[in-house]
């Protein structure tokens, strides 16, 4: 009897110490499809490129990688190419100045020697400090309010890196046109944006998705999540806006599924005719589309296969919402 009741209790051990993954997203959410305006600010100021002052390359640029994010000027800490060209101006000793870069989070000094032009003090550097774009909002959680939109990472079109956010927000966009995809080349949604009519902040951009708190009127319509498993080869639909800000449902047909593939877990084809006429296949802008079938969300448009643009991929709605739990609790 003994033995048994330490049995017992070393099985009662084994289960508290085992690690359990509790997420504390629904199982119900409110689904996206609304084209998004997306703007986000850099915790510091990105190097895109470099330019020759007076037919040289300055002192100090070879040290200096594309991609690296300028933080400090003379210990004085940068977060916009203002705030870099004030501190320039008066900090400037001998035409020198101390810059700390952030590169593969790890800080590097850097001494530059600057050339004054026409009165303006010249870094040699093609810089950035935000970036702004337009996708589509994925899903609202009700009871949390995180949100998650595009499914995949915003990456600086220069330097290839992800960008990182020190703030940002997502924001009312009205679809203007569409450039359609041809065969080798995907096509693009055109906006307008209304910066003051905010939907959300952005606290995190990673591979899954950009996501934040959703801060405006929810809809009290929602839909039910499918785990990987219930998903079927066979007809879906995808729910995106082509003109203005009308969200409508588009047929496709799921091709394949890929349950351990990081966020190219759906294949799918379009099968909309009117889709199709109106975008010839995904276009740039439609990620995050949500994919729905039998009712139940089950993920969110990723990519176009350029070579065929009928054809994308799609990521798991189950992994989006666990990322969205993690980034934002």
């Amino acid at each position: 009897m003994k033995k048994n009741y330490k049995s017992i209790i070393l099985f009662f051990l084994t289960i508290l110490l085992f690690p359990l993954q509790v997420f504390a997203y629904s199982n119900k959410v409110i689904i996206g499809g609304e084209s998004v305006g997306i703007h986000i600010e850099t915790p510091g100021v990105m190097v895109i490129g470099f330019y020759p002052v007076n037919g040289e390359y300055l002192k100090g640029t070879p040290e200096i990688q594309i991609g690296d994010l300028i933080v400090k000027v003379n210990q004085t800490n940068i977060s916009s190419i203002n705030d870099l060209t004030s501190v320039i101006e008066k900090e400037m000793i001998n035409n020198e100045i101390e810059v700390i870069v952030n590169r593969n989070h790890e800080e590097k000094k850097i001494k530059m020697t600057l050339e004054k032009v026409d009165g303006i003090y010249k870094t040699g550097l093609y810089v950035k400090d935000s970036i702004t774009g337009i996708g589509t909002l994925t899903y609202i959680d009700p009871g949390t309010k995180v949100y998650g939109a595009l499914g995949h990472e915003i990456i600086e079109s220069t330097t290839s890196e992800i960008v990182e956010v020190r703030t940002g927000k997502i924001f009312e966009s009205t679809i203007t046109s569409i450039n359609k995809s041809s065969t080798g080349v995907a096509g693009a949604k055109n906006a307008n944006f209304n910066y003051k009519n905010i939907y959300g902040n952005i606290l995190a951009n990673g591979s899954h998705g950009i996501y934040g708190i959703y801060e405006a009127n929810l809809d009290d319509k929602v839909m039910e999540i499918a785990k990987p498993e219930e998903i079927k080869i066979g007809t879906a639909s995808i729910y995106t806006v082509l003109s203005g800000q009308e969200k409508k449902e588009y047929e496709i047909e799921i091709t394949s599924i890929k349950e351990y593939s990081d966020i190219k877990n759906i294949t799918f084809e379009i099968t909309d005719k009117d889709l199709i006429e109106k975008t010839g296949g995904v276009v740039q802008g439609m990620s995050g589309s949500p994919i729905v079938q039998n009712n139940k969300l089950i993920g969110a448009v990723t990519h176009v296969i350029v070579d065929n643009p009928l054809t994308g991929y799609g990521i798991f709605i189950t992994t989006m919402l666990e990322t969205g739990d993690k980034y934002t609790e």
